[in-house]
C-alpha cells in the first residue's frame, strides 16, 4: 500500500498576463521506506511537487495523502503542526541561523513540541551524532564547512523523527566530496532508519543514489529506470 498517494494533482499560477501550470494531473504513489528521485529541467515543477507533498505549498486541485492524512483537509495551523512532526526538509541553501550553534539550530523544530529543555537537547545531540557531528555541537555555521553545514541541516530535518525526508537539491552548493557524503548519509537514513526519502536534483550522479527515478517535464511525470541514469552518470 502506498504511503504517499497523489491523484490528479494540479498546480497553477497566475502571472498577470498568463497562467502557468507546473503540475498538470500528476498521479504518484510512493511506498513507505522508498528512496525516490525527482528530476527535470529548471522550472519543470519538481520543487513545487516536493513542496506540496511536504505541506509547504498547496495544490490548486487534486488529492495528496501522506499516511492516513489528506493534506488538503488540514487548516493552515493543522498543516504546520503536521509538517513539523512528520516531514523533515533539507534545503539547498542550508538555512541555518548564523547566531545559533549547531545544537541550537537542530533544536529549533523541537521548540514547537511539548518537550522539556533537557529532552530537546538530548534529541538534538542524538540527531547530530547520527550525522557524524558529535564533535561540532558548539560550532556556529561560519565555523563549519559547507558539507558540515548541510549535515547540521539534515540533523535538524530528522530531529523530530519524521516519516519523510524531503531534500531539494541538497548537494547543489557542495563540492563533489561533500556532496557524496551527504548522499551517503541520506542513503543510510533510508536503509538503516527506513525513512522515506524524496530527492529533487538535476544531477544524474545524485539521482543514481535513489531506488526509483521519475522525470518531470511540462507538468507530466515520466518513469526512468535507475540503470539508465547510472549509465548517463558515467558518460
Amino acid at each position: 500500500m502506498s504511503f504517499v498517494r497523489i491523484r490528479e494533482l494540479r498546480k497553477t499560477y497566475d502571472t498577470g498576463e498568463s497562467r502557468v501550470t507546473p503540475l498538470d494531473g500528476i498521479d504518484l504513489d510512493i511506498a513507505a521506506g522508498e528512496f525516490l528521485c525527482l528530476m527535470g529541467p529548471s522550472g519543470s515543477g519538481k520543487t513545487t511537487l516536493l513542496n506540496i507533498v511536504a505541506g509547504i505549498d498547496r495544490q490548486t486541485s487534486g488529492s495528496v495523502r501522506v499516511g492516513d492524512v489528506e493534506l488538503s483537509r488540514l487548516s493552515d495551523s493543522q498543516l504546520s503542526r503536521w509538517r513539523n512532526r512528520n516531514m523533515g526538509y533539507v534545503f539547498q541553501q542550508f538555512n541555518l541561523v548564523p547566531v545559533l550553534n549547531a545544537l541550537e539550530n537542530v533544536e529549533l523544530p523541537l521548540m514547537l513540541l511539548p518537550l522539556s529543555a533537557r529532552r530537546r537537547r538530548r534529541q538534538a545531540e542524538l540527531a547530530l551524532a547520527a550525522v557524524g557531528l558529535s564533535d561540532r555541537v558548539k560550532h556556529y555555521p561560519r565555523q563549519l564547512s559547507g558539507g558540515q553545514q548541510q549535515r547540521v541541516a539534515i540533523a535538524r530535518a530528522i530531529v523530530t523523527d519524521p516519516s519523510v525526508i524531503a531534500a531539494d537539491e541538497p548537494t547543489g552548493n557542495l563540492d563533489a566530496q561533500s556532496g557524496e557524503e551527504v548522499l551517503r548519509l541520506l542513503s543510510e537514513l533510508n536503509r538503516r532508519f527506513k525513512k522515506t526519502v524524496i530527492l529533487v536534483t538535476h544531477d544524474p550522479r545524485a539521482a543514481a543514489t535513489a531506488q526509483r527515478i521519475l522525470h518531470l517535464d511540462k507538468g507530466v511525470l515520466h518513469e526512468s529506470g535507475t540503470l539508465q541514469v547510472e549509465v548517463e552518470a558515467g558518460t
